[in-house]
């Protein structure tokens, strides 16, 4: 846990997104100014990834020692995935939407090429995009989930987190180069992904590194598809991670999605 929540929840979670957004902004124009990127089509501004993590330490620091120190525990807390099938969803849904993704794309006529596994190569880029997932989980599931759903319950937070999330991503995916008419099937996939990922958080006794672990394989599975991605169309896998997301949402017995409004 990372502490009581304070009386001025509001305040301090509006103030904790305009803070990371705030932080975001030196990679952004570092990213304008040197045009360089990290992976193939992973600008520079990627490095922003860490931005959400800071901004939750700097607004939990005034909640005092235990609550900055809880926060920052949430980092390594795999053993709160009791339930140990979790990790089943955690590892393999979004790698099982990307081949539906991939054999939707290839029947539509498109000459695909295999995808290229180097089991060592992808041990590297796994343990990278979990290290820089969790920069982003810590504040978006660590810190803000909990204070959201606490207050208009799992689906509407899951959908203002999802919205806020697919924003804070915007210019850096201009800066990759990606037209507008690409993005808005990303804003589509990214919210309908912060629903799957908040019914994995509540399910996992809220872990931090469950979400940090489903995060992780987004972006595995983007940089594997061929040819780092650049066969990735957002139109088809969008509409398949919605679908999915849909389904948990509308069977809740079978999904156990959980957390209504004011609930602990």
């Amino acid at each position: 846990m990372t502490g009581v929540i304070p009386a001025n929840t509001d305040r301090l979670l509006w103030g904790f997104f305009a803070l990371a957004f705030a932080m975001s902004v030196p990679f952004l124009l570092l990213s304008v100014c040197t045009d360089a990127f990290l992976l193939p089509g992973l600008p520079v501004a990627a490095l922003m990834t860490f931005c959400p993590m800071l901004a939750a330490l700097v607004v939990t620091s005034g909640e005092g020692r235990s609550a900055f120190v809880g926060l920052l525990k949430r980092a390594y807390d795999f053993g709160r995935i009791t339930n140990k099938v979790w990790y089943v969803p955690i590892l393999l849904l979004y790698p099982a939407i990307t081949v539906l993704s991939y054999g939707a794309i290839r029947s539509s006529g498109v000459p695909l090429p295999l995808p290229r596994i180097d089991v060592l190569d992808i041990s590297g880029l796994a343990l990278a995009c979990f290290i820089a997932a969790i920069g982003e989980e810590i504040g978006w599931s660590g810190y803000a989930t909990d204070r959201l759903q606490r207050r208009f319950g799992a689906l509407v937070a899951a959908l203002i987190l999802g919205a806020i999330t697919a924003i804070y991503h915007v210019v850096a995916l201009r800066l990759a180069h990606r037209p507008w008419s690409w993005i808005a099937w990303w804003v589509l996939y990214a919210v309908a992904i912060r629903v799957i990922m908040l019914w994995i958080f509540n399910n996992t006794g809220k872990s931090v590194c469950g979400a940090a672990l489903f995060h992780m394989t987004l972006n595995v599975c983007w940089q594997t598809f061929p040819v780092n991605g650049s066969y990735f169309d957002f139109r088809v896998t969008g509409v398949i991670t919605a679908f999915a997301a849909c389904l948990i949402v509308l069977f809740p017995k079978k999904s156990h999605w959980c957390c209504q409004p004011g609930s602990r």
